[in-house]
């Protein structure tokens, strides 16, 4: 049972605070067997794939030292890819590919790390410098993801990604994440990134933050922020329902990036997705998960998830998803 305890200002106008997701939340719908399944990101890929979601392809795991030559013979036969502890959170210790040279890999960038510098950079990923845990990590390669070409004037040197926020399998919430110059390429908003609020039903964008403050142009390209139309936007909340409903856990953010080549793909799932989405999307996530924390059962079928998403996100009852008999919880 969800207490909801004393209501700050900020959460009486909608706002939800770290606190309240932690408990009335996180806590409350996210059981902790289930988060191995989604800090391990090879454990939530072989996961992605039982449930249909396209994933990028796993090139190898690195697990120890030993085995660091894998990455020399990966680079010859695939040449673009993206290096990441299996455990890692925030973007850290992720490094993308783009090429091969006799010194070393060519970054995004187009500067060349030695091989002597990767190798201790690998080490440090093996060690869990980057991983959430207190523990040892592993290293996967994978295949690096080609943006949507829609992005082309809208993501520096990066991969933009889509997060819906996902309860009980509903989506509630989402942004766009566009990498900057700032960011290094990385679509991370503490890094740099713009964060860009999302209209659930058409999958247009509203308005753009970065650093919390509100952004009308990327500043690499000065191109409007807002009133872009995400691509596939119907079969990006098709997934993020779908698999966010399968994995087990009740509150869960999911990554996914609009590939031109396989269209929506899983990046990963987050077990504490963060609430500065709130702030892309000038609006509070409390009234939005409240009345479908209050409905009794969510549906099996991933089209009606999709109903009850689009009516709540335009505030209006859910009692017309009841089932015979149901009635609304309350809190």
């Amino acid at each position: 049972m969800i207490g909801f305890g004393p209501i700050s200002k900020l959460a009486k106008s909608g706002v939800l605070g770290m606190n309240s997701r932690n408990l009335d939340f996180i806590a409350a719908y996210n059981p902790r067997r289930f988060y191995p399944l989604v800090d391990d990101k090879v454990i939530t890929k072989k996961l992605a794939i039982e449930a249909g979601v396209t994933v990028p392809e796993l090139y190898g795991v690195i697990r120890y030292g030993g085995e660091m030559n894998l990455l020399g013979r990966i680079a010859e036969k695939h040449r673009s890819f993206v290096v990441k502890p299996a455990n890692g959170s925030g973007g850290g210790g992720i490094m993308v590919f783009n090429g091969v040279a006799k010194t070393g890999l060519r970054r995004m960038n187009g500067q060349i790390m030695l091989w002597s510098d990767i190798r201790y950079h690998l080490n440090n990923m093996l060690s869990g410098m980057f991983s959430m845990g207190d523990g040892s990590d592993q290293v996967m390669v994978e295949e690096r993801l080609v943006p949507h070409s829609a992005f082309s004037k809208l993501a520096f040197g990066g991969v933009p990604d889509v997060r819906v926020i996902v309860f009980r399998g509903v989506p509630v919430m989402a942004m766009l994440r566009l990498p900057t110059a700032e960011s290094d390429g990385k679509a991370n908003l503490h890094q740099g990134g713009i964060g860009a609020g999302i209209d659930l039903i058409t999958g247009v964008t509203t308005r753009g933050v970065q650093h919390n403050d509100s952004v009308d142009v990327h500043p690499d390209f000065e191109t409007p922020v807002r009133d872009f139309q995400v691509p596939s936007w119907p079969e990006i909340l098709d997934l993020a329902s779908r698999l966010g409903h399968h994995i087990g856990l009740g509150y869960v953010g999911v990554d996914i990036v609009i590939c031109e080549h396989k269209g929506p793909t899983l990046l990963e799932l987050n077990a504490r997705p963060g609430i500065a989405i709130q702030t892309a999307n000038l609006r509070g996530l409390r009234p939005l998960l409240l009345p479908i924390h209050e409905l009794p059962s969510v549906p099996e079928d991933v089209k009606q998830r999709i109903e009850i998403a689009h009516a709540n996100w335009n505030g209006e009852s859910l009692e017309r998803f009841l089932a015979p008999g149901e009635e609304m919880r309350r809190h």
